[in-house]
């Protein structure tokens, strides 16, 4: 699978994730529901060569009638898959699933849970796992004994965003310059390539020139710059008064946003 063995925490109780110890799947309905799964706030996860991503998911148990979340006879959580269903994802490692997690009791048969998902850059062996996934549930039901009594991966949960981290950098030329005469902007747009895990240059994408006055706080766009193939930025502006000029990127369905640290010119 795409994640190792984790650790969850069910109603306060450690015990090793299903899906990394879990037995010949048994598809029979466990009556378990998981519901209200809000991964990242929402936002996109973006993720680059190296760090480590801890997005927060939050969530929703409840088992079904003769069985309390206080009773730990069940595992229930959230994972993200590609592919027609989680259980072929599964099998073909082609799924992200959850670091530790606490579940807090809200009724006899209902618990809110929240937690993390662990998604580490070299898990993500191809860039063609960027863009949508899909979120499923994975649960289980055990006998008193500790047996399995059923087991089943769930569908239609909704969606969620995995990106590649972007980069940006600005230089602006000559320093100092003269005022009136002509200012060349410089940058590089590259973005996480997760199969050599290294930054590429990011082609043929738009970037916004933004510029700064050393007076004032907000950054306001000058024009917008298409990079060449192999990501490069470059563009000429008319020196006027000194200030920050720096590239902003907006990402786009596979790639994360990026920004250039300001680059300060002085006008003379």
């Amino acid at each position: 699978m795409r994640k190792s063995g984790t650790v969850v925490a069910v109603a306060g109780t450690l015990a090793l994730s299903a899906l990394a110890v879990a037995p010949a799947a048994q598809a029979a309905s466990t009556g378990i529901t998981v519901t209200n799964v809000v991964v990242n706030g929402g936002k996109p996860i973006v993720v680059g060569t190296s760090d480590t991503k801890e997005p927060a998911v939050s969530f929703r148990v409840t088992v079904p009638a003769g069985y309390s979340v206080d009773d730990f006879q069940y595992t229930a959580e959230p994972i993200l898959y590609h592919g027609s269903t989680p259980a072929k994802a599964v099998a073909a490692g082609d799924v992200l699933i959850m670091g530790a997690y606490q579940c807090n009791k809200v009724s006899p048969r209902i618990a809110d849970c929240k937690g993390n998902f662990w998604i580490k850059p070299k898990q993500l062996n191809s860039s063609a796992d960027a863009g949508t996934w899909k979120i499923g549930t994975f649960a289980q039901l055990f006998r008193t004994n500790g047996s399995l009594l059923a087991e089943e991966y769930k569908t239609g949960t909704g969606t969620a965003a995995v990106r590649r981290w972007a980069n940006l950098t600005a230089n602006a030329g000559p320093e100092p310059v003269v005022k009136g005469k002509t200012l060349t902007v410089t940058g590089t747009l590259t973005r996480a390539d997760w199969a050599t895990h290294k930054y590429v240059g990011y082609g043929s994408q738009t970037a916004s020139l933004q510029f700064r006055k050393a007076t004032s706080s907000t950054y306001s766009t000058v024009k917008t710059v298409k990079a060449s193939s192999t990501g490069a930025l470059k563009t000429t502006v008319t020196a006027s008064v000194d200030g920050y000029w720096r590239w902003t990127f907006g990402g786009t369905p596979t790639t994360g946003t990026a920004t250039a640290t300001g680059d300060y010119v002085d006008v003379r």
